[in-house]
This record gives structure tokens, C-alpha cells and sequence, in this order.
């Protein structure tokens, strides 16, 4: 084949390449995006880890350059990661990663999300790398919290900054953060650290609450692995009632989109079925999905056949409950549809 048409085709496949959307570029062997920016959650040391000295560390556990999956442990200094999509819409999302509260996941529950919830639809996404309860921090066990509600404060605060709605902040959690984010939702209100500046003045509960396959129970129902990492080996009554978050729930509580497989065996299904008929008896809005396959830590990418839907029917119950305000003049402002 002569030279100049072999340069044409791979011109043209250099293009084509580069027009790939982000999930099929991830899979060409791409590595994971770099955050816009990441924010410290605290200025200085966090309150409750005053004297740790934690060296913090990422691990890559996958050997497939194009499925990165890292996970962070040693967090002293928590942050978040900003990634602000091509077109923002005015929402935002926290999001909390799993990790069973003995790590925390960068990619699975982090990355990965981007291209269905930050390039399709627009949401700015806020992933936090909150503190775990089993390393040594002052008054473990509402460390995690801490962190989540100084994340959604800090977001609020820096609204303008994002081009955000504040008053559109919801958080989303995977199973142990799905604890995180149900613990958010119930206990919002509870002063769980000092406050340190201004932020601290803002309200944490977040809009909505996305809960994916979620550790909810602390007790028949638990995953033994978050349990033992959040309350200890030997959780007295009073302790497993308190941070079993269906007993949690109120009519503050904000309103939940709970998802899960009834075939996981890590997370039993009873975690979201506790949850959902606290709801109900509070009369708290909420819709909840179950799939018969799916396991446990799919995320986006591991999700397959009618689960793989499960991010398109999020953002659409985002949207539903997370209004943005009408521009002056506008008659309404509901994004654009792809």
C-alpha cells in the first residue's frame, strides 16, 4: 500500500479516536480524568485528627490500564474533587464512594460516573475523600459525617464560584458511602464537629439523596466489614440503634431514590427495604428500584441489561426534584435535552 494512503487512514483514525465518547475513550486505554480541581475540606488540620500522623495512600488494584481501580486509605487531610462538565446545568452532586469505611474508591464509584451524570448530564460533581472511622481520628464514629456535612456546606458556599444552584445540592452514596449519604440525609441537623468558619454557618441537608445498593442496618442486616469499622467489634444495643439510619429518618429527612440487587451477597437487599419502609412510614417522597441480578459494587460500568439504565433514571428523578430556578424573563428552564 503506498505511503501517503497509509498516512490518510491513520489521520482518520486519529480523528475518529478522538471524537470516542468518554466511557468508550476510558475503555481505549485512557487514564482517568483529572479533577478541575480539588478543594481541602478543612483549613488545617480537621477537628477530631488533631496530633494522627496517617500517611495517606493510593492503591491501583486493577492490571488494566483501561479500568482503573483505585482506592485511597490514611485520609488526615480530606478533599474534594471537582469535575465541572462542558455543559454545567446548575446542578450539583456530592458524591461519597464506597469502601466498606475501611477505604475509600476513586474510580468505581468516583471516575467513572462522569460520563453519564457529568458529560451527558450535566452535573457538577463534587467526589469527597471523607476520613475513615478506624484510623485513629477523635470521636470515630461521626468523623465520616463530619466531613459529609462540611462538604455540603462547603459546596453551598462556593455556589457562585461553580455556577451551582445551592438550594440543587443532593448527595449520592455507594454502599458504605450510601451509609455516609443516608446518615447526611437524617442527620443534617446534628452538630457532630466545632464549627471553624463561615461555611460551617450553612445548611447541610442535601436536596436529594441517591442511595446505590446502601449499607443501612447496623444490626441483623449489616455488612459486618463497615459495622466493625465504624462501631468496633462489639457495638453495644444503644450504638447499633443509633447509626442503623432507617431509625434515622424523619420529616426533615429530603427525598430518596434508592437502588439495589436483590442478589447481593455483601450488601443484603434488607438494607434498602429497611430504608424504604421507614420512609414510607414518615411520609418521606422517595422510589425505589430493585433489579433481580446485579450483585454487589457495580457502579456504572459493571451495571448490565436493565440495570445499565439505572444512571438515566437517576438524573431524570434528579431533575424531577432539584428545580432550577426560571432565568428572568424565561418561562422555564429545564435543560436541553441530547
Amino acid at each position: 500500500m503506498p505511503i501517503r494512503r497509509l498516512r490518510h487512514r491513520f489521520r482518520v483514525a486519529l480523528v475518529a479516536l478522538s471524537l470516542l465518547p468518554a466511557a468508550v475513550a476510558a475503555e481505549a486505554g485512557a487514564a482517568p480524568p483529572a479533577p478541575d480541581r480539588q478543594i481541602p475540606l478543612w483549613p488545617g488540620t480537621p477537628p477530631g485528627s488533631e496530633g494522627l500522623d496517617l500517611p495517606q495512600r493510593i492503591v491501583e488494584r486493577s492490571s488494566d490500564p483501561a479500568l482503573p481501580d483505585r482506592y485511597v486509605d490514611g485520609v488526615a487531610r480530606p478533599w474534594l474533587d471537582v469535575y465541572r462538565p462542558a455543559r454545567p446545568d446548575g446542578r450539583a452532586l456530592l458524591v461519597l464512594p464506597g469502601g466498606g469505611y475501611q477505604r475509600v474508591v476513586l474510580d468505581k464509584e468516583g471516575t467513572a460516573l462522569l460520563p453519564a451524570f457529568a458529560g451527558q448530564a450535566g452535573l457538577t460533581l463534587f467526589v469527597l475523600q471523607y476520613r475513615l472511622p478506624g484510623e485513629g481520628h477523635a470521636n470515630a464514629r461521626d468523623v465520616p459525617l463530619a466531613d459529609a456535612q462540611r462538604a455540603m456546606r462547603l459546596v453551598r458556599g462556593q455556589a457562585r464560584e461553580w455556577g451551582i444552584d445551592p438550594a440543587s445540592v443532593g448527595v449520592m452514596g455507594f454502599s458504605a458511602g450510601g451509609h455516609l449519604a443516608a446518615s447526611l440525609a437524617t442527620r443534617h441537623h446534628e452538630r457532630v464537629y466545632a464549627p471553624v468558619d463561615a461555611a460551617d454557618g450553612l445548611d447541610a441537608r442535601p436536596a436529594y439523596a441517591v442511595l446505590v445498593y446502601p449499607v443501612i442496618d447496623m444490626g441483623a442486616h449489616a455488612h459486618p466489614g463497615s459495622r466493625q469499622k465504624l462501631l468496633g467489634d462489639e457495638p453495644d444495643a444503644d450504638a447499633v440503634r443509633m447509626y442503623s439510619a432507617q431509625n434515622r429518618v424523619d420529616a426533615h429527612t429530603p427525598p430518596v431514590f434508592l437502588l439495589h440487587a436483590q442478589d447481593d451477597d455483601v450488601v443484603p437487599v434488607e438494607n434498602s427495604l429497611l430504608f424504604e419502609a421507614a420512609l414510607r412510614a414518615a411520609g418521606i417522597e422517595h422510589e425505589t428500584h430493585l433489579y433481580a441480578k446485579g450483585g454487589h459494587g457495580f457502579g456504572v460500568r459493571g451495571a448490565h441489561g436493565t440495570l445499565a439504565l439505572w444512571p438515566t433514571l437517576a438524573v431524570e428523578w434528579i431533575r424531577a426534584h432539584a428545580p432550577l430556578p426560571a432565568a428572568p424573563g424565561a418561562p422555564d428552564n429545564k435543560p436541553a435535552r441530547e
